[in-house]
């Protein structure tokens, strides 16, 4: 419905206009604060999220070497809340757009039980969950789905720690899935931080690492040269343009029928939206929009997605992430006749390399790519420094200290 009679429902003339966020991560809450420091005299703004607590990604592989701590990564919502924006937690399972209303589960450590049903009704709503890991596709996946580790979610990077670690002699096999998927180069940094702990451990020798890619080149392909000769200096296998298409308990077989033994297998399910929005008519299996500065339902005004679950054609990364939910929230500024953030599709990041001389003492190379032009264009500075490492960091708590709150150095 696209006309101006849903405005008129929800909340009367004069009233706040309710903006409902799902999803409390990079995008949820650089939403948010966009809406409150810019029109929160306009709006109540609520976020859904799974846990009263975030945790951020970009630095889990460094969890494997031990240089970054969880109690670094881990933020509260307390102070965002005192700013005045409202949670809930809870895991959202439904979206009703002709009726504008979300529906969710209770939270198994969070009640906020206000209704015989737990839904909330939104004059706005933006669309934030992140994705959804689905091996769904890999035969032999369900029955095996505990050998599998990787550096995504916390307790399985713990478990791959573990492995790595205690591990004497065997192959590891590391799994990058078809694009899209979140974060391009932790496969990456994955296969080199392995590579870095079992030097460190002095037991390389007695490992072969495969890395095993459904893309034609490792990503992001900016830095594909590097990667490759990083891998060949430090005698990783790389295999590309090779699906994952069965597990079974000690071995791996490729859509090209070869098989491979693991002793250690890092594998990334491929992903997509939370089934919630394609059953919602939204998308499927990301989330439709308009065009990328208009991320927009198609469908509906008064829809919007940001972050990971939105279809763009940009790679699925947190600087994209928080950009798309300024583009968002800026349209509902508009709306509301406020001044909309600054904001463009370009970023520069960083790739962890490891260290091929067994220090635990990550290296990483730079890279950007500037969506403005047409192409795109990418820059890179291929030599490893451990001062990425470094801005790296600062750049990952400046957003965790901007949307959440700041935390006292713990390095």
């Amino acid at each position: 419905m696209k006309d101006s009679a849903r405005r008129g429902r929800g909340a009367m003339a004069g009233q706040k206009k309710r903006v409902v966020i799902i999803g409390g991560g990079i995008a949820g809450m650089g939403a948010a604060h966009n809406l409150v420091d810019r029109v929160g005299d306009q709006v109540e703004v609520t976020v859904i999220t799974k846990d009263p607590f975030y945790m951020t990604g970009p630095s889990r592989p460094l969890l494997l070497t031990g240089e970054q701590k969880y109690e670094r990564m881990i933020r509260g919502y307390e102070e965002a809340a005192a700013k005045g924006i409202n949670f809930v937690f809870g895991n959202v399972y439904k979206i009703d757009p002709a009726e504008r209303r979300v529906y969710y589960t209770e939270s198994p450590t969070r009640s906020y039980v206000t209704r015989k049903e737990n839904s909330i009704e939104y004059d706005y709503l933006i669309v934030a969950p992140g994705i959804v890991f689905d091996g769904s596709s890999i035969e032999g996946y369900r029955e095996n789905w505990h050998r599998i580790a990787n550096v995504y979610e916390p307790g399985r990077v713990d478990v791959l720690k573990h492995r790595v670690w205690t591990a004497t002699k065997g192959t590891v096999v590391v799994y990058a899935p078809p694009m899209p998927y979140r974060c391009a180069p932790a496969p990456t940094e994955t296969a080199m931080a392995i590579d870095q702990v079992l030097r460190y451990r002095g037991v390389r020798n007695n490992f072969r690492i495969v890395h095993v890619d459904a893309n034609p080149k490792t990503q992001p392909p900016v830095i594909a040269d590097v990667v490759a000769r990083l891998y060949e200096e430090a005698g990783i296998e790389l295999i590309t343009s090779q699906k994952i298409v069965e597990i079974t308990p000690n071995e791996v077989v490729l859509e090209s029928g070869e098989k491979i033994e693991y002793t250690i297998l890092a594998l990334l399910e491929p992903n997509h939206a939370p089934r919630f929005i394609a059953e919602a008519g939204l998308g499927d299996p990301w989330m439709e929009v308009r065009n990328p500065t208009d991320p927009r339902s198609p469908k509906y005004d008064d829809v919007l997605a940001a972050g990971d679950t939105a279809k763009l054609p940009f790679p699925k990364n947190q600087e994209i992430a928080y950009e798309s939910a300024l583009y968002a929230s800026n349209k509902i500024i508009e709306e509301l006749g406020g001044q909309p953030a600054s904001v463009q599709y370009a970023f520069l990041g960083w790739a962890y390399v490891g260290n091929t001389q067994g220090k635990l003492e990550t290296l990483s190379v730079q890279f950007g790519l500037n969506f403005t032009t047409q192409p795109p264009k990418p820059s890179k500075d291929p030599e490893p420094k451990r001062d990425y490492t470094l801005q790296k960091d600062r750049w990952e708590q400046s957003y965790l200290n901007r949307l959440f709150h700041p935390k006292e150095e713990q390095k």
